[in-house]
């Protein structure tokens, strides 16, 4: 049963984002107070995706711990309320991710997802990882002209 009524849990869910939310905004400037460019929320590509680098075929997710299911089979456990909607919710998006991802992989692009708490936590480890992609890309492109 949930602890709140109908027009409590409509403004709670009114407030959840689904874009520009505080870790996609905190990852998106830091990368661009070093100099990166990207596209956030490019519709062209499939998914999505909250950052992309269309140059470096490089598509980056920051996903929400609950709505996308992080350690799913203990979480699960804890929704007490609504659990049908929310459990089978959160199974399509898990599968969802999944299925943008293969197809992602299969145009040649890197996916690179990441956890909310993880860009909260570790921003800079986040950016490295981001870096050494965009490096690899380089290199990749740069042996394409040769």
């Amino acid at each position: 049963m949930d602890n709140l009524t109908p027009e409590q849990r409509r403004k709670n869910m009114q407030a959840i984002k689904s874009t520009a939310t505080t870790q996609e905004v905190r990852l998106a400037k830091a990368l661009w107070d070093l100099g990166y460019r990207y596209r956030k929320n490019n519709k062209k590509v499939f998914g999505k995706p909250d950052l992309t680098f269309a140059k470096y075929k490089i598509a980056i997710f920051i996903d929400s711990e609950f709505f996308h299911g992080k350690d799913w089979e203990t979480q699960q456990l804890r929704i007490k309320s609504n659990r049908e909607y929310w459990i089978s919710k959160i199974e399509r998006n898990m599968k969802r991710d999944i299925e943008v991802n293969e197809y992602l992989i299969s145009k040649k692009w890197k996916v690179i997802r990441f956890w909310s708490k993880e860009v909260q936590k570790e921003l800079n480890s986040c950016i490295e990882k981001i870096q050494q992609e965009i490096q690899l890309s380089k290199i990749k492109i740069e042996e394409k002209k040769n």
